[in-house]
């Protein structure tokens, strides 16, 4: 009799772990919440995307932050100037209340896609298919989208994003970080 038992046993738990393995248990990934939101998001931003003049004069003003989303390593090398940092990957609640404790702050956001002629600091975020043609589009994949997305999903509805693409030559934008000559650098 114990023969037979072990073996049935053995079945039983083969059978029921098969049994938990194929039970899926869905993630906190919420597919059809967040098409819903990047709807509510899309009238927001459109008047919301600045020039760099508005930029500059926004970034001058008292509470208002600069919020760099790119990599620690990008941003440490160079980002503009008096920007902070939050890599978009640390994105949750509790971070950005930690960094941005008032949901009603204004919020500057700017990407590598805002930037040109600098393909190591800034580089153009943007997927060209093998076989492109002149008349095709080229899919930027822009980091301000999702970080603007994400912000306005968080409570942060008072962010501006940056809509020109500028030379990070051009002397209307400033720029700081380990990698950014100083003046006295280039002996000015």
């Amino acid at each position: 009799m114990k023969k037979i038992l072990i073996p049935l046993f053995v079945l039983l738990v083969s059978v029921s772990a098969t049994a938990q393995e194929d039970t899926l248990v869905p993630s906190l990934v919420d597919y059809d919440a967040f098409v819903e939101l990047v709807h509510e998001v899309d009238a927001h931003r459109k008047e919301r995307i600045v020039t760099i003049q508005q930029f500059n004069d926004m970034s001058k003003e008292e509470d208002v932050i600069i919020l760099d989303t790119r990599s620690k390593a990008m941003y440490d090398a160079k980002h503009v100037k008096g920007a902070i940092h939050l890599n978009f990957a640390d994105f949750t609640q509790e971070t950005l209340a930690n960094l941005i404790p008032d949901p009603t702050t204004r919020i500057l956001i700017y990407c590598n896609n805002n930037f040109d002629d600098d393909e190591i600091y800034f580089a153009t975020k943007a997927y060209v298919p093998p076989s492109f043609e002149e008349d095709e589009k080229k899919l930027t994949l822009a980091l301000n989208i999702p970080t603007y997305i994400n912000l306005y999903g968080y409570g942060y509805k008072n962010v501006y994003e940056l809509g020109e693409l500028i030379s990070v030559f051009d002397r209307r934008i400033e720029f700081e970080g380990t990698s950014v000559l100083k003046n006295d650098q280039l002996g000015q």
